[in-house]
C-alpha cells in the first residue's frame, strides 16, 4: 500500500509545480516531467491497472469494511486516475474548464486503449466495488472517454465508441449506484464527454444508439425532476443535449439521430420542474434556485439551444403554462388575501420570463424561419402585457425577482430583434402590431425606454435592479440607428429634461455611497443621447447642465463654510461624490472635440477649484478622492482624438496644469497618511494608481507642448513628476507586483516617461533609478503574462 501511494504522490507531484520551481524555470520543469512520461508513466499506469484487474477477480474475497483493503483500493484507484490526468504535453489546464478537457495520452499507449480491456475493467470496477470507491472508478472513465480522436483510426474510434455507450448503457440499465451523489456527478460528467469528445455522426453509427439515447433522455428527464438532488450536475446533462441539438444541421450520417423524439421531453421536464420548485421553495422556505444567477443563467444559455429543436412544441408549452400562471395571478391580485399564493405564481413567473428571454435568445439569424419568429412574437405580447400589469401596481410595491427577469428578457429581446443588425420586417413585429399596437421598431423602442424610467423612478431602492436597468440603456445608446431613433422619442427627452433626483431617486443624496458607482452610467448614456442632435448649440448644453451647475454651486457654497462649526461635511461629501461620478459619465460620452469643449468651458475655470478644494479636505477619504480622481483621469484622454486643441489655443497646457495640481495636492498629502497593512490598498495604493494613469494620460495624450513650461518657468511638470518619484519610493517593492491594477498603471506610465522624458530619469537620484530598474527585473520575472508584456 504504502509502494502505492508513493507512486501516486510521485506522478502527482511531477505534474505541479511548486512554489520552489516557480523560480526555476518552466522549460525545466517541463523536461523532467516529459522525462518521467516517457519512461515511467506508462509502466505505472499498467501496473496500476494489472493490481486493479486483480483486485476485480478477487473482488468477492475482498472486505471493503476493513481499512487496509479500502483503503489500498483508493490508492489504486487514485493512481490510475492520477495517470490519466497527468499534463502529458504541458498545457496546464485549468481544472475548473474540465468540459472542454481532451486527454492528451501518448501514441506508445495505444496498446492499452485499443483492446478495450482497460475500458471493461474500469465499469466492470464501477459495478462491483461499494459507492464509497466507486466514484473513482467513474472518474478514470471520463478520461478514458476524452482521450484525444487522433489515437484511433476513424474504425477503431468507432468501436472504442461502442464500448463505451455499452458501457453507459449498462450503468444506465442498472441504476442503483447512481443514487450516490458521487457517482452519480462523475456519470454526468461522463456523459457530457460523450458529445464533446465525439461528433453526432459517430454517436448514430453506435450499434444500440437508438436504446442508449431513449436511457438517456429517460435518465436526464428524471434528473432534472428531481432538482434538489446534486443541482452542479444538471449543467453537465444540459450541454451534452446543447451540444447535440448544435450539431442536428452538420450530421450526414444517414441513421436517423432521434433527437426531435427526446429533447422535447428534456426542454419539458427542465420547465415544469423548475416551475414545480418554486411552491416547495416558497412553503418550506427553502434556498431559492433562482438566486444562484450565475447557474441560472448558465443553464438557460444550454436550454436556449436545446430549447430550439422541435420550437413549436416549446412554445406551445411556453404559452400554455404562461397563460395559465398569468390568469392565475390576476385572480389572485384581485382578491390579495392569500400572500403565499401570489408569492407563489409570481416565482413561477419569474421562471418562465426567464426561459422565454433564453428561448428569444437562442434565435441564429442563418438557421431562423418565419414561423419561429411569429413564435417568439407570441412570447413577447405575453411577457409585455404582464410588464404593464405589474407596473401598474408599483406603487403598492412590486417584485423584485420578477423585475430582474423582465430586465433579462429585454436585453435577450435587445440582442436579437432591436439594433442595426435586424431585419424591420420580421414576423415578430407584425404579432406585436396586432396584440399591442407596436408596429415598428421606434414604437418598440418606446416601450424599453417607458419601462428604464419607471425602474428608476420606483426601484432606487434597489441596486441590482437599478445598474440592470442602466446597463441596458446604455446598450441601446451605444448602436448608431438606435441611438437615432430614441432622440426622437418623447420619453427620450423627457430623461434629457429631467435627470434631477425628484424624478429619478436614484440620483439623490439619500442613496448609499456605494450604490452611486451607476450614476456614471447613467450620465454616459445620457451623454451619448445628448450629442446625437448637438452640434455646436451651446444654450442647449448649458440648458441640459442645469442640475449639474445648481449642484456645483450648492457644494461651492458649503465648502466655503468649511471652517465654520455649522459646516455639514457628509451632506458636502455625497453632494460631491455623485456629481464626480456624473460628470466622469459625460466626460466618457463627449468624445469629439465640441462637445468636450463645451464641457472643458463650462468646468473650467469655474468648477475646478471647488475639485481641489475638496481632495485638501478629505484626501484621507478614498471615497471621495477616487471619484474626483477618475473624473480628472477621464478629462485628460485623448479619447477618439478630441484634445486636439489649435496651435494658437492654450487649453492643452490650462488642463494639464490641472492634473498636475490635483496630482501634487493629492500626492503630497496621502504621502504622510498611515493606513493599517490590510487596508493598503484601498486606502492609499488605489488612489496612487488612479494619480499615475491619469500623469500617463497627461504625458501621452499629445495635446501639450512640455518644453513651454520651461520656457516660461512654469513648474508644473516638474512638480507632477517630482510627486511621482514621491510616491513611487513611498510603495514597498512587493507591493507593485502584489496589487495587477498598480503595477499595471506604473508599467505604463514608466514606458511613457522612458520614451518622451528620458531627460528626467537620467537626472534622478541613483537609489531611485535602482528602484526603478530593480522593479522591472521584478517584474520580467513575474509570472503574470500581462505583467511581463508592459515591462
Amino acid at each position: 500500500m504504502i509502494g502505492v501511494q508513493l507512486l501516486s504522490q510521485l506522478t502527482c507531484e511531477m505534474n505541479q509545480i511548486s512554489e520552489v520551481e516557480a523560480n526555476r524555470s518552466l522549460t525545466k520543469h517541463r523536461k523532467i516531467a516529459s522525462s518521467f512520461r516517457d519512461t515511467q508513466l506508462f509502466e505505472i499506469f499498467r501496473l496500476s491497472c494489472s493490481l486493479l484487474g486483480t483486485a476485480r477477480e478477487n473482488c468477492k474475497n475482498l472486505n471493503f469494511n476493513d481499512e487496509s483493503q479500502h483503503g489500498l483500493m483508493t490508492q489504486l484507484l487514485r493512481l490510475a486516475q492520477n495517470c490519466l490526468t497527468f499534463d502529458f504535453i504541458g498545457t496546464s489546464t485549468d481544472e475548473s474548464s474540465d468540459d472542454l478537457c481532451t486527454v492528451q495520452i501518448p501514441t506508445s499507449w495505444r496498446p492499452a486503449f485499443l483492446d478495450f480491456t482497460t475500458l471493461k475493467l474500469f465499469f466492470d470496477l464501477y459495478h462491483s466495488l461499494p459507492s464509497t470507491l466507486s466514484s473513482l472508478a467513474l472518474s478514470c472513465l471520463v478520461q478514458i472517454a476524452s482521450v484525444r480522436r487522433s489515437l484511433f483510426s476513424n474504425t477503431e474510434r468507432a468501436k472504442f465508441l461502442t464500448h463505451l455507450v455499452n458501457g453507459v448503457k449498462h450503468i444506465l440499465q442498472n441504476p442503483q449506484g447512481l443514487s450516490d451523489s458521487a457517482n452519480y456527478h462523475e456519470f454526468c460528467r461522463l456523459l457530457a464527454r460523450l458529445k464533446s469528445n465525439y461528433q453526432l455522426g459517430e454517436l448514430v453509427m453506435v450499434d444500440n444508439y437508438p436504446e442508449a439515447i431513449q436511457l438517456i433522455a429517460k435518465f436526464t428527464v428524471q434528473s432534472l425532476q428531481m432538482w434538489q438532488f446534486a443541482p452542479n450536475s444538471v449543467h453537465y446533462l444540459l450541454s451534452l443535449w446543447q451540444r447535440m441539438v448544435a450539431s442536428v444541421p452538420y450530421v450526414k450520417a444517414t441513421e436517423p439521430h432521434l433527437l426531435e423524439t427526446y429533447t422535447p421531453e428534456v426542454t419539458s421536464a427542465y420547465i415544469t420542474s423548475r416551475l414545480e420548485s418554486v411552491a416547495v421553495v416558497v412553503r418550506e422556505g427553502l434556498e431559492d434556485p433562482i438566486e444562484d444567477l450565475g447557474m441560472v443563467q448558465q443553464q438557460l444559455e444550454q436550454l436556449s439551444v436545446i430549447g430550439r429543436c422541435e420550437y413549436q412544441k416549446t412554445c406551445a408549452l411556453l404559452v400554455q403554462l404562461f397563460d395559465q400562471s398569468a390568469r392565475s395571478y390576476q385572480e389572485l391580485l384581485a382578491t390579495p388575501t392569500q400572500q403565499i399564493e401570489i408569492t407563489i405564481q409570481e416565482g413561477r413567473l419569474t421562471w418562465l420570463v426567464y426561459i422565454i428571454g433564453s428561448a428569444i435568445g437562442g434565435r441564429v439569424s442563418f438557421n431562423s424561419n418565419e414561423e419561429h419568429d411569429a413564435m417568439d412574437g407570441e412570447l413577447v405580447c405575453r411577457v409585455l402585457q404582464l410588464m404593464n400589469l405589474t407596473d401598474s401596481r408599483l406603487t403598492q410595491g412590486g417584485c423584485e425577482k420578477l423585475e430582474l427577469a423582465m430586465l433579462s428578457f429585454f436585453e435577450q429581446f435587445r440582442k436579437i430583434y432591436v439594433g442595426d443588425q435586424v431585419q424591420k420586417n420580421s414576423k415578430v413585429y407584425r404579432r406585436l402590431s396586432e396584440v399591442l399596437g407596436l408596429n415598428d421598431e421606434a414604437t418598440v423602442l418606446s416601450v424599453f425606454i417607458r419601462k428604464i424610467i419607471t425602474n428608476l423612478k420606483y426601484w432606487g431602492r434597489s441596486e441590482q435592479i437599478i445598474s440592470k436597468t442602466l446597463q441596458l440603456l446604455n446598450d441601446l445608446s451605444v448602436g448608431y440607428s438606435c441611438v437615432r431613433k430614441l432622440v426622437k422619442l418623447e420619453e427620450v427627452q423627457f430623461m434629457l429634461n429631467n435627470h434631477t433626483s425628484e424624478h429619478f431617486p436614484f440620483l439623490g443624496n439619500a442613496v448609499a455611497v456605494t450604490e452611486m458607482r451607476c450614476r456614471s452610467m447613467f450620465y454616459t448614456s445620457l451623454g451619448r443621447l445628448l450629442m446625437v442632435d448637438l452640434g455646436e448649440d451651446e444654450d442647449r448644453f448649458h440648458t441640459f447642465m442645469l442640475p449639474l451647475t445648481a449642484s456645483f454651486g450648492n457644494i461651492g457654497t458649503m465648502l466655503s463654510a468649511a471652517e465654520s462649526p455649522l459646516f455639514a461635511a457628509d451632506e458636502a461629501k455625497k453632494a460631491l461624490i455623485g456629481l464626480a461620478r456624473d460628470l466622469r459619465g459625460l466626460a466618457f460620452a463627449f468624445n469629439t472635440k465640441t462637445s468636450y469643449m463645451m464641457l472643458f468651458d463650462w468646468i473650467y475655470p469655474s468648477y475646478t477649484p471647488i475639485l481641489l478644494r475638496a481632495i485638501e479636505l478629505w484626501y484621507h477619504d478614498p471615497q471621495v478622492t477616487t471619484p474626483v480622481l477618475k473624473l480628472f483621469a477621464e478629462l485628460v484622454q485623448n479619447r477618439s482624438q478630441r484634445l486636439q486643441f489649435d496651435v494658437s489655443s492654450p487649453n492643452g497646457i490650462l488642463l494639464f496644469r490641472e492634473a498636475s495640481k490635483i496630482i501634487c495636492t493629492y500626492g503630497s498629502r496621502i504621502l504622510n497618511v498611515e493606513v493599517p497593512k490590510e487596508q493598503t490598498y484601498p486606502l492609499k495604493l488605489k488612489g496612487i494608481s488612479i494619480c499615475f494613469s491619469m500623469l500617463k494620460a497627461a504625458l501621452c495624450g499629445s495635446y501639450v507642448n512640455f518644453g513651454v513650461f520651461r520656457l516660461y518657468g512654469d513648474e508644473a511638470l516638474d512638480n507632477a513628476l517630482n510627486i511621482f518619484v514621491k510616491l513611487l519610493l513611498s510603495i514597498p517593492q512587493s507591493d507593485l507586483l502584489d496589487y495587477p491594477k498598480l503595477s499595471q498603471t506604473y508599467y505604463v506610465l514608466l514606458e511613457c516617461l522612458a520614451q518622451d522624458h528620458m531627460s528626467f530619469l537620467s537626472t534622478l537620484e541613483p537609489h531611485v533609478f535602482l528602484y526603478i530598474l530593480s522593479s522591472i527585473s521584478e517584474g520580467l520575472t513575474a509570472l503574470g503574462g500581462q505583467l511581463n508584456h508592459y515591462t
